[in-house]
């Protein structure tokens, strides 16, 4: 098999980055949602984006919102958004033809939108002013982009360095939450909105375990990579 991925240093830190990114945007909405305590937040009924609500508490989009630690949860989106597109030039290479050009492209589009769901707050104030539609864009491209890009690493996986049970489970990632944005967006367009915020992560949260599967595979193999090489080298040395 033909690798579409570089090899060496660059590479190994361009996965870890991936593996960081997911990690990081956890990490904060962990502590962004401990500190959100008027009301308990519901990660099953609140929407995941109030969490990086700034500023006194409001209902937006039928929710009463007042996350303490707002700024916490947008700059745990837009460092995830900046981890994944670097970490993903570090390890794709382009010239190995359309397969890594598609991944790196998806994950561009995905680095962008989760950035700007932190930049730009789903808030009452965005929503009159008009910059609620690069939330809105930035959301659903991260949602859209993400999960395709997870079908694509899998389907590439023998290309990345993946062992064909963590190709299977990209892939299986992926479906899982295309399958679900749809219901998502019913159950918000409908106006049921029942537990939008676990239909939310049913979409979001394949993605993340997708760049943590990708980065830590990666990284994995260029481990191997790199004590295969020097294998031959330390035999010499110590003859």
């Amino acid at each position: 098999m033909n690798p579409i991925v570089r090899s060496g240093a660059a590479a190994h830190t361009g996965a870890l980055l991936i593996l960081l990114g997911p990690l990081v945007s956890w990490l904060a909405e962990f502590v962004t949602a401990a500190a959100w305590q008027d009301p308990p937040y519901s990660p099953l009924y609140n929407w995941v984006s109030h969490l990086g609500l700034t500023g006194p508490a409001q209902t937006a989009f039928g929710q009463v919102a007042n996350s303490p630690l707002g700024a916490v949860m947008d700059a745990g989106w837009v460092i995830y958004g900046i981890l994944l597109i670097v970490g993903t030039f570090l390890v794709f290479d382009p010239r190995k033809g359309t397969r890594p050009v598609i991944i790196v492209i998806l994950a561009v589009l995905a680095g962008v939108g989760v950035s700007l769901v932190g930049i730009f707050q789903g808030s009452n104030a965005n929503a009159g002013n008009g910059l609620i539609a690069f939330h809105t864009f930035g959301a659903q491209g991260v949602m859209l982009a993400g999960n395709i890009m997870a079908i694509a690493v899998g389907a590439g996986g023998a290309h990345i360095g993946l062992a064909r049970g963590r190709s299977i489970a990209s892939i299986a990632l992926g479906t899982v939450g295309l399958i679900a944005f749809p219901l998502f967006m019913a159950d918000v367009f409908t106006g049921w909105m029942w537990n939008v915020g676990m239909f939310e992560r049913a979409v979001i949260y394949p993605i993340m375990i997708g760049h943590a599967l990708l980065g830590s595979s990666v990284a994995a193999a260029q481990r191997r990579h790199a004590t295969r090489s020097l294998s031959p080298l330390d035999t010499r040395v110590a003859s």
